[in-house]
């Protein structure tokens, strides 16, 4: 028997919150990726790793909170807890290797594409590796098409985010890469969505699982915790809000000249000759 599919139970409301929790996460993720490339590379790894997290965390509140408006008719649904948890660990470490190739390699060329291809097959693996996860009297059936056209939006604006994200050009330009990695994320999942349907078994044997009353809490405080802590962090680093590496003082070392200071003349000015206010050119008297 084909069942009711209806994505939307609660309106717009699950939509819009599901966005703002994707664009909170990746405009965490990306703005650590971005001052990844402004440091040395002791404390690289630290930001790459702290902003894969963020965006894993991320997307997978968005999937669940856009969950929350899921249901099919006549088919109570619930969710295997281990496939779940580890639909967020994929969606980390799938995601954390794409920024690492970017972090390490730079936006350019095929590190972008690499980094963007994985980062969006990341988003993509998370999606359904949850969607695998819940658990009903019936089984879900997909359309090809649509499901390689979820994968390809994730991968295209996953790719663009990267590449907003690794200009280094200040704030303003992460704020446009998180609204293109919520973009990516949220236009994948209702892709996706659209490719399922629900064929209902006709038996009403109970479906093992835990509710998504009982899962709402870790799901939801786990992750939004991290957001807030690493949002902390962000806010609290100066290099994070302007996008510009700081000053570099001049190297004051043996036999090495110091940076002269701006508007003074350059080396070797002062050696020439100076005009009084005669316009006669003085000179200093030489001993012989």
């Amino acid at each position: 028997m084909h069942g009711t599919v209806d994505g939307f139970s609660y309106g717009l409301v699950t939509p819009v919150v599901a966005y703002v929790m994707a664009c909170l996460g990746g405009a965490l993720g990306l703005r650590c990726t971005t001052r990844a490339l402004l440091v040395a590379h002791s404390w690289r790894p630290g930001w790459l790793a702290l902003g894969s997290a963020a965006i894993g965390s991320g997307i997978w509140t968005m999937h669940f909170v856009a969950m929350i408006g899921f249901s099919v008719r006549g088919a109570p649904i619930h969710y295997d807890k281990p496939m779940t948890y580890g639909s967020l660990g994929v969606a980390v470490v799938m995601v954390g290797v794409g920024i690492f190739i970017v972090g390490y390699r730079g936006a350019t060329g095929t590190a972008l594409f690499t980094g963007g291809t994985l980062t969006g097959l990341g988003i993509a693996s998370m999606h359904y590796l949850g969607m695998a996860g819940m658990r009903l009297n019936g089984t879900f059936e997909y359309n090809t098409l649509t499901v390689y056209a979820s994968v390809a939006i994730a991968m295209a604006a996953a790719t663009a985010a990267l590449w907003a994200a690794g200009q280094v050009r200040g704030f303003l330009w992460s704020v446009g890469a998180a609204l293109v990695m919520g973009l990516a994320v949220t236009g994948m999942h209702y892709t996706g969505m659209a490719a399922l349907s629900v064929h209902l078994h006709t038996g009403g044997a109970q479906t093992p699982g835990d509710s998504p009353a009982t899962l709402l809490a870790p799901m939801l405080i786990g992750p939004l915790a991290f957001l807030c802590l690493a949002g902390a962090v962000v806010m609290f680093d100066p290099l994070m809000v302007t996008g510009k590496p700081g000053r570099t003082p001049a190297p004051h070392k043996p036999g090495v000249p110091a940076r002269p200071a701006v508007g003074d003349p350059a080396p070797g000015a002062r050696l020439r000759g100076r005009r009084n206010v005669t316009g006669r050119e003085s000179r200093t008297p030489q001993n012989r």
